[in-house]
């Protein structure tokens, strides 16, 4: 056998066992909230291109930062969901179900940080304090384009800042 045949030969392994590996990287989740955003960016300011529902099933490409990579299930394209909204487990949808008790993506973020309407109610029968200023603030909304306007605005840069 000649060396060029050789490494042509070698070549050819690599590519194979290199395809197999980044195929096994991948793999199929379940979106684990009522409704899940989906980014063109890995950034809770990216542009949001769709939206994936509870149940629905992803192919995770890579994970960076907390973000997974994903291909749509229509199979038109690709997009960027919050590790925190996708499971492993594979749900299954149940006629008659109540879909509805399954958390959004701003609740799954709350618990995540400890803090939910339960610890809020609680928090707030055990002092004197006046929530009302804190109450008007939580109703102010901004769009995420609103916030990348305000980052560029400001020259505000960094992990997910406008650039």
């Amino acid at each position: 056998m000649t060396s060029s045949l050789r490494r042509a030969g070698v070549a050819a392994l690599l590519l194979f066992a290199l395809t197999g590996f980044l195929a096994a990287q991948s793999k199929t989740m379940s979106v684990q909230v009522r409704e899940a955003p989906v980014r063109s960016s890995p950034s809770f300011l990216g542009p949001i291109i769709t939206d994936l529902n509870y149940g629905d099933r992803v192919e995770v490409l890579e994970v960076r930062s907390g973000w997974a990579h994903i291909n749509l299930p229509s199979g038109k394209g690709q997009g960027w969901l919050h590790s925190s909204e996708l499971t492993a487990e594979q749900i299954a949808l149940k006629a008659g179900s109540n879909v509805s008790s399954g958390a959004s993506s701003s609740e799954v973020a709350l618990a995540g940080k400890g803090f939910n309407e339960q610890v809020e109610q609680e928090y707030r029968s055990e002092t004197s304090l006046d929530y009302t200023w804190v109450d008007k603030m939580e109703k102010i909304a901004y769009t995420p384009q609103q916030l990348v306007d305000f980052l560029k605005a400001g020259r505000l840069e960094g992990s997910g800042a406008a650039k």
